[in-house]
């Protein structure tokens, strides 16, 4: 029962109670871990971050990959040039736990590719790294 003067029940606002029914909380469309690294990727092999971030989100030989292309900043866009873009990503699902994806990137007037491998970490199923390669060889 409503008071006189109030304007009735208090709705819940938060995503517990959205427009799909309880428990079901929105997230974007078309975003996944293979996007989040996509864009690490791109900002790491554009020299925008040393490629140490991605030091815990990556399995041994896939940071060794990344540790021997990041120096030579195969994306880096030319002087005065927009610093380089993910245009879109793609992906395939082998098993619950592996994704493999590619993503073109815009860098300048080229559009390049990238392709990575992204497995469960064992024990706590967060998303990792496991192999990187881009469309050029330093």
């Amino acid at each position: 029962m409503t008071k006189p003067g109030s304007r009735g029940p208090r709705r819940r606002t938060d995503a517990r109670t959205d427009s799909r029914g309880p428990g079901r909380r929105s997230r974007p469309r078309g975003r996944g871990p293979q996007d989040w690294f996509a864009e690490q990727l791109v900002l790491v092999l554009s020299g925008q971050r040393p490629v140490h971030v991605l030091l815990g989100h990556a399995r041994a030989p896939a940071y060794e990959q990344l540790s021997a292309l990041a120096p030579h900043a195969p994306l880096r866009p030319p002087p005065g040039g927009r610093a380089p873009a993910v245009g879109g990503v793609g992906v395939c699902r082998p098993s619950d736990e592996a994704i493999e994806a590619f993503a073109r990137i815009s860098a300048g007037e080229r559009t390049r590719a990238l392709a990575f491998r992204l497995e469960r970490r064992p024990g706590d199923g967060r998303w990792q790294c496991c192999a990187v390669e881009l469309d050029t060889v330093p």
